[in-house]
């Protein structure tokens, strides 16, 4: 598998991915018509924002040639992070290829360039009830922020998303 900065040419396949990850993960979390009017084409023109305004913060994941997976960084977004505080804005592998190392491996290039940049540490959101992606941040070290628990409206459906913090070194 190689990891390697994603390129224009990326972005179709990210938007792809993207979007039939959430529909398969978010499934019975989320509602099927929010899930069913995703926009591939949105998030092809979001990805294209990212490659040209962020060069170098979004990898892809590749096996015999074809994207299997993403992840996007760059500062933390949180109003209250220290200055060297990084996020993980999305990482996602397709679910075919679940189980199978691409995402630890996204998390390693990541976390390298992260370190690189100077960040000393490293957040990331995620759905409260995302059981499987819970589990793959604890197992890559991140601890759950008890204080950020915060619910907002996503199509219609009320989720909970926690803030999930590790140090970088």
């Amino acid at each position: 598998m190689e990891i390697r900065i994603a390129t224009f040419e990326d972005c179709r396949a990210l938007a792809e991915l993207h979007v039939h990850v959430w529909q398969h993960a978010y499934r019975g979390v989320l509602p099927k018509h929010y899930l069913a009017a995703l926009s591939v084409s949105e998030r092809e023109a979001m990805w294209r924002r990212m490659v040209e305004l962020e060069p170098g913060q979004l990898l892809v994941a590749c096996a015999a040639g074809e994207v299997v997976g993403f992840v996007a960084f760059g500062a933390s977004r949180d109003e209250e992070a220290p200055i060297d505080r990084a996020e993980i804005f999305a990482i996602y592998v397709n679910v075919a290829c679940w189980s199978m190392g691409a995402g630890r491996l996204l998390w390693q290039q990541a976390r390298q360039r992260i370190m690189e940049e100077g960040y000393k540490s490293v957040s990331l959101w995620v759905l409260a009830n995302n059981e499987r992606a819970l589990r793959f941040y604890e197992r890559a070290g991140f601890a759950v922020d008890p204080q950020s628990r915060k619910p907002f409206e996503l199509g219609d459906a009320i989720v909970e998303e926690l803030r999930y913090v590790r140090r970088v070194g």
